[in-house]
């Protein structure tokens, strides 16, 4: 039978890349529902495209536009996140492919995970924000979540190499992004289109801004230590400028095992949708021969200061990752809008991460506080 698959973020990097990967493969998937925040006008081609069930404009205000669109067609369309959460959790949604951007994320994947559906999760706010609520939901429902990043799929294949090895540590692996040789000095000075040039990946502009900024990867800490149980002294960041290798795992008798493959974000969803199968997704093969040569080095927290963050978010624990993701959401923002600096970002994130109204065992409602609070405070920094 074919997986029934919901999209939320469809018109966004990760959305219009599973959707590649469907296109690739009509005889193994169906696309039951798809959502987008704002861009009324790809989401009513996507649905025409894949003659979706369901489609969900999260901005009301876009939701006449895209029901005039899909007037001729037997599409339902709807509007808001309370849509999307109920929608998540129909009979005939298999998976659930969390693509969207930043905290929104949270409650439709907490809804999916509660009506025990499999989530493929690239959106790594959720997590990042709430992962104590959302690991125990998934194990309430007898849900699951399979790893959509790059890094955190390798880390998920290296380990079901196993075979009961102890692991002792995860080798989280960063390109370095677009300032990896710039001094502090130069860049202090980078503007928003410098930091929007990746080297390696094809991104959307909040991800891409956190990669040059290494929040990305302080977030996928915080995602790994969630995901694989693992503490995060024990979770250790290096620097691959060339982005073949996508995560390592050393285990106890000393073996590496490694992940390695192209730049490609259809091969870790195509591996999400499939699994335990594995698909072709047309994605470019490595050349040992041409490739030559790989490159490792240590993060210099000096220089990216938020990677140091987000290391003492998680080991804080409680409410203080969520706070750190409050924090830099507005602060990325204002930086894409040229209202701040690229180091005012870090300066914001610390600042509300000092003055925290630290709860050790956030509820639901108080990480929802926390994100309000906090987001009004970095705000208030901004004007």
């Amino acid at each position: 039978m074919k997986r029934r698959i919901a999209i939320l973020g469809s018109t966004g990097s990760i959305g219009t890349q599973t959707l590649d990967v469907v296109r690739q493969h009509r005889d193994m998937f169906e696309v039951e529902m798809i959502s987008a925040g704002s861009n009324a006008a790809l989401l009513a081609e996507q649905a025409r495209e894949f003659d979706v069930n369901d489609v969900v404009i999260c901005n009301e205000a876009r939701y006449p536009e895209l029901l005039e669109s899909l007037k001729d067609t037997d599409s339902k369309v709807w509007c808001g996140i309370d849509s999307l959460c109920s929608l998540v959790k129909g009979e005939n949604v298999d998976i659930v492919v969390g693509a969207m951007v930043g905290f929104s994320g949270l409650r439709p994947t907490l809804a999916a995970l509660e009506a025990g559906k499999i989530v493929a999760l690239a959106n790594k706010e959720t997590l990042v924000a709430a992962g104590a609520l959302v690991t125990r939901t998934m194990r309430e429902h007898n849900a699951v979540i399979l790893p959509v990043d790059s890094e955190h799929s390798a880390i998920f294949q290296c380990l079901l190499a196993a075979s009961g090895n102890a692991v002792e540590k995860i080798h989280l692996t960063a390109s370095g992004g677009p300032f990896r040789t710039w001094d502090r000095k130069r860049i202090a000075g980078a503007t928003a289109a410098d930091a929007l040039r990746h080297p390696n990946w094809d991104m959307g502009s909040k991800v891409t801004i956190d990669s040059a900024t290494m929040m990305n990867k302080g977030f996928e800490v915080i995602e790994a230590k969630w995901l694989f149980d693992v503490a995060p002294k024990d979770i250790e960041v290096v620097v691959h400028p060339e982005s073949i290798i996508h995560s390592m795992v050393e285990f106890e008798d000393g073996a590496v095992i490694a992940q390695l493959g192209c730049p490609d974000m259809r091969e870790p969803i195509g591996f999400a949708l499939s699994f335990p199968a594995r698909i072709t997704v047309g994605n470019k093969k490595l050349n040992f021969a041409e490739l030559g040569s790989l490159h490792f080095e240590a993060p210099d927290t000096g220089r990216f200061p938020n990677l140091r963050l987000a290391y003492e978010a998680i080991e804080r624990g409680g409410n203080a990752p969520c706070a750190l993701n409050a924090a830099n959401e507005v602060a990325v923002a204002a930086y894409l809008k040229g209202q701040i600096g690229f180091y005012d970002i870090s300066r914001i994130n610390e600042k509300c991460l000092s003055g925290l109204n630290f709860a050790a065992n956030p509820t639901l409602e108080d990480i929802f506080e926390t994100n309000a609070e906090v987001a009004r405070i970095a705000n208030g920094c901004i004007s």
